[in-house]
């Protein structure tokens, strides 16, 4: 009796380990998250449902690189969107793929998880990932059908592992790409330029840097022209130099404006040529300026806030005080040292950080 309970036992041992054995292994998905260095800039808010991986960063900055995502193969976000000069372009309107120019100036691409009020300069796109398909499908750009992009991904067996990896299955669609670049784009950080040294005592600025620094942040005091500044602040402020906010800055009058910028957003009149607020880190890299590119230099730019603002309707309200009172009144000195303080906002880091290159 007890050799056949010993016999039993090991029977059903042995069969449960056959059993066992011919059990397919469940793979489990998992991702690496991905940690982001921002210095001194305060912890971005990223979304929930998009969190930073290494996998899905890895991804966008194949799909960003990636001239398939256009209808001819010659162009990728980076065309227009280039390293070296901040991921922004330095021709006053982008080309297409047909040689035909878009309607703005390209717009950079870094610290993007910082912004909080829609994207583009007239905030059409709600998220970032909204914005990542949009040029892909503009006629005036890289006019291509989100179906035919995904088709050629497809095809890439490289894709196929990256997707897996990303997002656990091979399955390639719009939402996932979406998803990636958002994730890439919110990668791009840059918190290292002199002016950050400077905040951390580890250089230091030359008395024309410092003083364009006290006119950046001093207001406008007619009054006591002795210490009125150029009242910069008001609209780039903070750590990104910029204010989440849509405003008119009085390039036009209300019969020059060919753009009506943040209303063909909202249909709003009182948002007729507003355009998103952008940040003033790295300005030096990211010439020519404004929605338009109608400025080649920041001499010019400084200008037209020194002398050159004409009134409008929907002028933002802080830009009337000096306005009326015959502009801001800088001196010659005061714009030179006021453009030395703008160029200490350049990230030397940004645009040689090679997990930022093409990857290809």
């Amino acid at each position: 009796m007890i050799k056949y309970s010993a016999f039993f036992a090991i029977y059903l041992i042995a069969i449960l380990l056959v059993s066992c054995k011919n059990d397919p292994i469940e793979e489990v998905f998992t991702t690496t998250p991905f940690t982001l260095n921002h210095g001194s800039l305060p912890p971005p808010t990223i979304a929930a449902d998009n969190q930073l991986t290494v996998e899905g960063i890895a991804l966008g900055r194949m799909l960003f690189y990636d001239k398939k995502l256009s209808g001819n193969n010659t162009q990728s976000c980076a065309s227009c969107h280039r390293q070296e000069h901040a991921f922004t372009d330095t021709a006053r309107f982008s080309l297409g793929i047909h040689n035909m120019p878009g309607k703005r100036q390209a717009m950079s691409v870094f610290n993007m998880a910082w912004h909080s009020n829609q994207f583009f300069w007239d905030g059409r796109a709600n998220l970032l990932r909204d914005q990542a398909l949009l040029p892909i499908q503009d006629e005036l750009e890289m006019d291509e059908t989100l179906d035919n992009v995904v088709g050629k991904l497809v095809g890439e067996p490289s894709y196929k592992t990256a997707f897996k990896k990303a997002f656990g299955t091979e399955e390639i669609n719009a939402l996932k790409i979406s998803l990636a670049l958002e994730q890439f784009m919110n990668s791009i950080v840059s918190y290292d330029s002199k002016y950050d040294q400077h905040l951390a005592g580890t250089a230091t600025l030359t008395p024309s840097e410092q003083r364009g620094l006290d006119l950046f942040f001093a207001e406008f005091n007619p009054g006591f022209p002795a210490l009125s500044g150029a009242d910069c602040a008001h609209c780039h402020s903070g750590k990104n130099f910029e204010n989440d906010r849509y405003l008119n800055n009085a390039l036009d009058t209300d019969v020059q404006f060919t753009d009506l910028g943040r209303e063909e957003a909202t249909g709003e009149a009182n948002d007729r040529a507003k355009f998103k607020v952008t940040s003033l880190r790295n300005i030096a890299l990211t010439a020519p300026y404004m929605h338009d590119g109608r400025f080649s230099t920041l001499e010019e730019v400084v200008d037209h806030y020194n002398a050159g603002m004409q009134m409008s309707t929907t002028i933002d309200p802080a830009l009337i005080y000096p306005l009326n009172n015959g502009g801001l009144g800088l001196t010659n000195q005061d714009k030179t040292d006021l453009v030395a303080f703008l160029k200490t906002l350049s990230d030397q880091t940004l645009i040689s950080n090679p997990d930022y290159s093409n990857p290809f």
